[in-house]
């Protein structure tokens, strides 16, 4: 006879909770896995928080500074998502990207969140080649455009 299969009670990315049989008040562990999926769907963040936002809206995340703010002590790095009038708190996985609604462009998670630089645009020199110029201020444009690169302000 074989074993029974194990499940674990959270999903191993995110840590969605899930559902057993039999399972009493299951409508909770199913509304905290949404919020979390509604949170994660698309992800974008207001910015990083240095303190925790004083009138915070449901459906809004930050990414949590460091150090944390007092009432986010221990969680830095992570996002915190405001669902219900409640704070959740997820931890990255390498390689999660998020759009920085403050920056305008998106951040990723490897191990720490990282931000690309722009590369200076091309100037000066001896022999200018304006084609080769052209085409690469239209490549950081476009970069630019996907939220790779920092707008201009």
């Amino acid at each position: 006879m074989s074993d029974p299969l194990i499940f674990d009670d959270v999903s191993p990315r995110f840590g969605l909770p899930f559902l057993f049989a039999g399972q009493a008040q299951k409508e909770a562990c199913v509304n905290e896995a949404l919020a979390l999926a509604d949170a994660l769907l698309h992800c974008a963040v207001e910015g990083t928080a240095a303190v925790v936002p004083a009138a915070p809206l449901d459906g809004q995340n930050w990414l949590v500074g460091n150090p944390a703010p007092a009432a986010w002590a221990g969680k830095e790095g992570t996002i915190a998502c405001r669902q219900g009038g409640n704070w959740l708190f997820v931890q990255p996985r390498p390689g999660l990207r998020v759009l920085d609604l403050s920056a305008k462009q998106e951040r990723r998670f490897d191990g720490t969140w990282k931000i690309p630089v722009a590369p200076a645009e091309p100037s000066g020199g001896s022999t200018v080649d304006t084609e080769a110029r052209a085409a690469l201020l239209s490549l950081i444009g476009a970069l630019r455009t996907a939220g790779i690169f920092p707008g201009l302000s």
